[in-house]
Order: structure tokens, then C-alpha cells, then sequence
């Protein structure tokens, strides 16, 4: 959808989100702002009658993770299923451009 508008009325829009001087923008505040966000969340744990400690996630590779989410065992070979692929190196990352980049 586009709107038109004239010169004044832009610049009114425009300047609804210029903060005074002297006021800062804040992003976190209330339980989620840096300063004590593990006391304050672990408080809401408590008051939300859960466990005030935060639980660990599972370290989990992603290969593991399609398995269970999937079945998709990409430790199989695609073609007949039976077979276990190895892997026999990594390439290195390149930190330039791809020769072929047609850019």
C-alpha cells in the first residue's frame, strides 16, 4: 500500500519518533532489563510457581536434532539407505569471493 503525503504531514510522522534532547531510548526495562535480569527471573519463576533456577538445555548436534525431530539419519547414504557414510574431511571456509561469482 503506498500512501501520499504532503511535506508538512511527513515530517510531522517523521518526527513523532525523534526522542527529546537529554531522554535515551530504552529497549529492555521492567524483568528483562540487563541490570538484574537473573534475580528478576528467576522472581518470575517463583511467583509463576516454577523452579527459580533456569533449566539447561541439551546440547544437542544438528544432526541429532533431525533425527529425532525428522527420522531422517543423514548418517545414511541417500541412495540405498543401508550404507553409513563417513566423512572424510571439511573444506575450509574461504574468506574470499567464489571464482564463479557472477556479481
Amino acid at each position: 500500500m503506498t500512501l501520499t503525503l504532503d511535506a508538512q504531514e511527513f515530517i510531522r510522522r517523521f518526527l513523532l519518533h525523534v526522542l527529546p534532547d537529554g531522554f535515551m531510548r530504552v529497549r529492555h526495562f521492567g524483568f528483562s532489563a540487563n541490570g538484574a535480569k537473573k534475580q528478576a527471573l528467576a522472581q518470575c519463576r517463583k511467583l509463576l510457581k516454577l523452579d527459580p533456577a533456569l533449566p539447561q538445555i541439551p546440547v544437542e548436534s544438528a544432526k541429532d536434532l533431525l533425527l529425532r525431530i525428522t527420522g531422517v539419519d543423514l548418517s545414511r547414504c541417500p541412495s540405498c539407505r543401508k550404507g553409513t557414510m563417513i566423512v572424510v574431511g571439511d573444506l575450509p571456509p574461504t574468506s574470499s569471493p567464489s571464482r564463479w561469482d557472477s556479481s
